[in-house]
């Protein structure tokens, strides 16, 4: 059983399933990839751990993690395993005591709980050749849009401060809304 290491590359909206995503994981050494069409909440999940954001109350994958270290359980690595019908099935590795465990997952699941313990993402070398594309395939997945990109992006960000845009950051945050706070995130960084 031969593995590839994965890492992820993109998460964008899908052009072809209404209010889904599209995780891209690219082989560390090659050219391959796997787009795999995710939900909202899980390209969320995803997005907010990728981006250190700290959200006030705990995210499901977040309570999960919380429950592992609780009982000791570590997450070794996350496993693609196979790919039938245009679905990726995973699993999440885990490990107690030197014993593994193997515990099948949605493969957005184990992802957005991999995330969280910066477990590495495998996949098994016959699902990389069956499905998955070179990095320069015409083919396209999606619209390439950023997670955190929608038509109603406050343009009026442009004109406020850093001081005034934190505080609008601290509230999305409160709120829960991450999108929103994705996006003063980004008008921040742009200010330095």
């Amino acid at each position: 059983m031969q593995k590839i290491r994965l890492e992820i590359t993109k998460i964008e909206y899908s052009q072809t399933q209404t209010g889904s995503y599209v995780l891209t994981l690219s082989e560390t050494s090659g050219k391959r990839k796997l787009p795999i069409v995710i939900g909202g909440f899980e390209a969320q999940a995803i997005a907010v751990e990728l981006e250190k954001m700290v959200p006030n109350r705990p995210l499901t994958h977040d309570l999960i993690k919380m429950l592992c270290k609780s009982y000791s359980v570590a997450v070794k690595e996350i496993l693609i395993y196979k790919f039938f019908e245009g679905i990726f099935y995973a699993k999440i590795i885990c490990e107690k005591d030197g014993v593994l465990t193997e515990i099948d997952s949605r493969t957005s699941d184990a992802i957005a709980v991999g995330v969280r313990f910066n477990a590495p993402i495998f996949a098994l070398k016959e699902v990389v050749e069956e499905a998955g594309g070179e990095e320069d395939d015409s083919e396209d997945f999606s619209d390439d849009v950023d997670l955190t990109e929608t038509e109603d992006t406050p343009h009026e960000m442009e004109h406020l401060n850093k001081e005034d845009l934190q505080s609008m950051l601290n509230e999305a945050i409160v709120n829960e809304d991450y999108e929103l706070a994705s996006k003063i995130r980004d008008a921040l960084k742009n200010r330095d």
